[in-house]
């Protein structure tokens, strides 16, 4: 009876220390580090990975982030030195380097996302503040984000936390502005358009005007060309009819008259109200083809043999 109940306590005192042990250690992993507290006090702190020893039901152990932690900062509407307004979107990120400075000074995570980005939108204020829009959006964007970062960075390590690096996402006017530029924009384009279709349509009149120039100079230099040949054409052709009228003036009046003949009987229908002893019929009057001169004749049948047009310029018998 003795020995059972001695078994039995030693396997709850076993069982006791078992569950002061469990309570006693505590393990730190790679991406953590630990804070020791006693009564709320820190008494310990742990920062490399392992396993650790506390008193148990006395200590207490308060787990914090190792790794890089984001920081997410609300879109800010700034006044950049050149008087613009802009609309700045940004984030950073940060770590833990001093646990017990940070458990004291902010506490949790939360509380230092809070206090840290009351200070970024700050630094974002200051230094956004004295640059220009040029400058953040091409210029110095990274210099402008340096330049952040270490303001931030300092105001973070009194808190225990390393600002590794604050990043802007987006630099924009804001929406009432864009539309304002977009329009000007868009008056500025119709304007340049309208600009060159007037310069188009000037110069379309003047390649027109230039042309039409051209055009008459051109007409007008053929036409004086054509006169010109054509009064040397009649010129000659007066010529010619000079020197055969000069060479047998009776055949010349013969030939005319056999013209004015085929010109003036139409075969078709001719009629003539005419004096038969007038000079048009003179060669009718005559005594007979004999009395005609052979030459004469033979002329004449060979010009009523050829298609001859009137010509009313030459001087006539």
């Amino acid at each position: 009876m003795r020995r059972g109940i001695f078994g039995g306590l030693g396997l709850v005192i076993l069982g006791v220390i078992g569950f002061l042990l469990y309570l006693a250690l505590f393990v730190v992993d790679e991406t953590q580090q630990a804070l020791v507290l006693r009564f709320g006090n820190v008494v310990d702190t742990q920062i490399e990975p392992g396993l650790y020893v506390k008193l148990p039901l006395i200590d207490n152990v308060v787990y914090l982030e190792k790794r890089i932690i984001d920081l997410d900062s609300p879109p800010l509407e700034i006044i950049a030195s050149d008087q613009k307004r802009l609309v700045v979107d940004a984030f950073g990120r940060y770590r833990i380097i001093d646990p017990l400075l940070f458990f004291q000074s902010v506490g949790t995570i939360q509380v230092a996302d809070a206090r840290l980005a009351v200070i970024l939108n700050s630094a974002i204020r200051r230094v956004l503040g004295e640059a220009s829009f040029v400058q953040l959006v091409r210029d110095d964007r990274a210099v402008l984000m340096n330049s952040i970062t270490g303001q931030v960075n300092r105001e973070g390590r009194r808190l225990g936390m390393e600002v590794i690096d604050v990043k802007i996402r987006r630099a924009d006017l804001p929406e009432a502005n864009s539309q304002a530029i977009y329009q000007r924009m868009q008056t500025e384009r119709q304007r340049e358009a309208t600009e060159i279709r007037a310069e188009g349509e000037e110069a379309a009149r003047r390649i027109r005007a230039e042309a039409d120039r051209t055009a008459t100079v051109i007409v007008a230099e053929a036409n004086g060309e054509s006169e010109r040949l054509r009064g040397d054409g009649d010129g000659e052709r007066n010529r010619i009819f000079a020197d055969a009228f000069g060479r047998d003036p009776e055949f010349f009046g013969f030939y005319r008259s056999m013209i004015a003949f085929r010109a003036g009987l139409n075969a078709d229908d001719t009629r003539l109200v005419i004096s038969p002893d007038s000079e048009f019929f003179q060669y009718f009057n005559a005594p007979g083809i004999a009395d005609i001169p052979p030459e004469v004749a033979a002329a004449a049948r060979q010009s009523a043999a050829e298609p001859t047009e009137v010509d009313d310029t030459a001087p006539s018998q």
